[in-house]
């Protein structure tokens, strides 16, 4: 998990943001139910989701963290993950490592709502993929929008 959350770091380039603090972000892994509680109480989505990310430092508004820098929360769910990584013909290691990634970049600000906002964020998860020697999750699917 480290890696990938400083590869997200490097790729985004807010290590720079963050250096010379110790950056803290809480991961917690649950099953379907749980997250769909979140998913449906928070973004009013009722369904499973892989990965929610709940920051807390809003970079946008040009918020600086402390020292250390509590980049907030990812709640990662096993059975979604397992599943997604099977009809996708990935390995389990494979996909949790991109969510990780990807749920990172989330606690830095990070969106895919916009057409725009997916390209800059999928490049971005793409980099630092490649870095951790996984391949492009996106060049069979568009499973994140």
């Amino acid at each position: 998990m480290d890696s990938a959350v400083r590869a997200a770091l490097k790729q985004s380039g807010f290590q720079k943001t963050l250096a010379g603090k110790n950056a803290e972000i809480s991961v917690v892994l649950c099953d379907d139910e749980f997250i769909r509680t979140l998913n449906r109480d928070y973004r009013q989505k009722d369904k499973p989701t892989n990965v929610l990310s709940f920051p807390q430092t809003d970079f946008r508004k040009g918020e600086k963290p402390g020292n250390p820098a509590p980049l907030g929360d990812l709640i990662l769910a096993y059975p979604t993950i397992a599943r997604e990584a099977e009809e996708q013909k990935k390995s389990f290691q494979s996909h949790f490592t991109h969510l990780i990634v990807h749920g990172t970049l989330h606690l830095l600000g990070y969106d895919h709502e916009t057409a725009d906002e997916a390209e800059e964020m999928e490049g971005i998860e793409i980099i630092a993929l490649k870095e951790l020697g996984i391949e492009n999750p996106y060049s069979d699917a568009d499973f994140m929008r």
